[in-house]
C-alpha cells in the first residue's frame, strides 16, 4: 500500500467515472488524495467511500473554466497537504453537434474545460512542484485526438490540444524534474459493464471493452518516480481499436 504513502495526488473530475477510480487507487496506494470536480453531489460519495475505507482526500468543488478558481484551488492542496506531487487532469466534456450547428460559446465552452483548464491546472501544480524538486502530470486525453466520429469537432480539438500540450509542457518542465505524459483513452465503459453485448468486446482487439481501471493502474504507472524516465509520451488504452483496419465487408 506504501507506494503513494506521504505523496499529495490531484484528480480533476475526480466525482465519477474514470476520475473516481483514480481518485480510490491513489489512495488505497497510501496517498492523500485532493478531489476536484464540479459537482458536489458526487464529490460527497467518492470523499465519502475513500474515507469511509480508512484513508486521506480533500474535497473542492471546482469550475475549470475559471482560472482563479484554479489557482485557489492550488493554493488551498497546497496549505491543506503541505505538497503536491502528482496531478491527474481527468476532467473532460464534450457537445455533440454538427460543426454548421455549434455555437461559438460551446465551443469555447469544450475547449476552456479541457484544454485551457489542463494547461492552468498543470501550471500552477508545476509552481509548487518544482520548489520540492520533483512532480509528474498525466493529462487524459482521448482517442479521439486522433480518430473521430461525426460532430465532434469540439471534443476532439482540445483532446488534439491535450497531446500537443502534454510534449510541450514535458520539454519546458524538464529541467523542474517534472514529467508529463498522456493517455488516450478508448471505450472505456463507466456504466453497468454487465450490461455489454459480446458484439461490443469482440469488436476490440483485445477482446473486450476498456473499464476505468485499466486508467487508474495506467496513472500510478506513469507516476511513479522510478519511471521519471517516461516524459512526452502518449499512452493509448483502446484494446488495439486504433491499429485495427476497418472496412465495410
Amino acid at each position: 500500500m506504501s507506494d503513494y504513502q506521504n505523496k499529495v495526488v490531484i484528480v480533476t473530475g475526480a466525482g465519477n467515472g474514470i476520475g473516481s477510480v483514480v481518485a480510490t487507487y491513489y489512495a488505497r496506494k497510501g496517498a492523500s488524495v485532493a478531489l476536484w470536480d464540479r459537482d458536489p453531489n458526487g464529490l460527497r460519495v467518492i470523499q465519502k467511500t475513500i474515507e469511509k475505507e480508512g484513508f486521506v482526500s480533500s474535497s473542492l468543488v471546482i469550475d475549470l473554466t475559471n482560472p482563479d478558481e484554479i489557482v485557489t484551488g492550488i493554493e488551498q492542496v497546497k496549505t491543506s497537504f503541505g505538497r503536491i506531487d502528482v496531478l491527474i487532469n481527468n476532467a473532460g466534456l464534450g457537445r455533440s453537434q454538427s460543426p454548421y450547428d455549434l455555437a461559438v460559446d460551446d465551443w469555447d465552452y469544450v475547449l476552456n474545460t479541457n484544454l485551457r483548464g489542463s494547461f492552468l491546472c498543470a501550471r500552477e501544480a508545476a509552481r509548487v512542484m518544482r520548489t520540492q524538486g520533483r512532480g509528474a502530470i498525466v493529462n487524459i486525453a482521448s482517442t479521439r485526438a486522433l480518430m473521430s466520429e461525426p460532430n465532434t469537432e469540439a471534443y476532439a480539438a482540445s483532446k488534439g490540444g491535450i497531446l500537443a500540450l502534454t510534449h510541450a509542457m514535458a520539454i519546458s518542465l524538464g529541467p523542474d524534474h517534472i514529467s508529463v505524459n498522456a493517455i488516450s483513452p478508448g471505450w472505456i465503459e463507466t456504466g453497468d459493464y454487465s450490461q455489454l453485448k459480446a458484439s461490443d468486446h469482440a469488436q476490440h482487439p483485445a477482446g473486450r471493452v476498456g473499464k476505468p481501471d485499466d486508467i487508474a493502474r495506467a496513472c500510478l504507472y506513469l507516476t511513479n518516480p522510478e519511471n521519471d524516465f517516461i516524459t512526452g509520451t502518449n499512452l493509448i488504452i483502446d484494446g488495439g481499436m486504433t491499429r485495427k483496419m476497418i472496412y465495410e465487408e
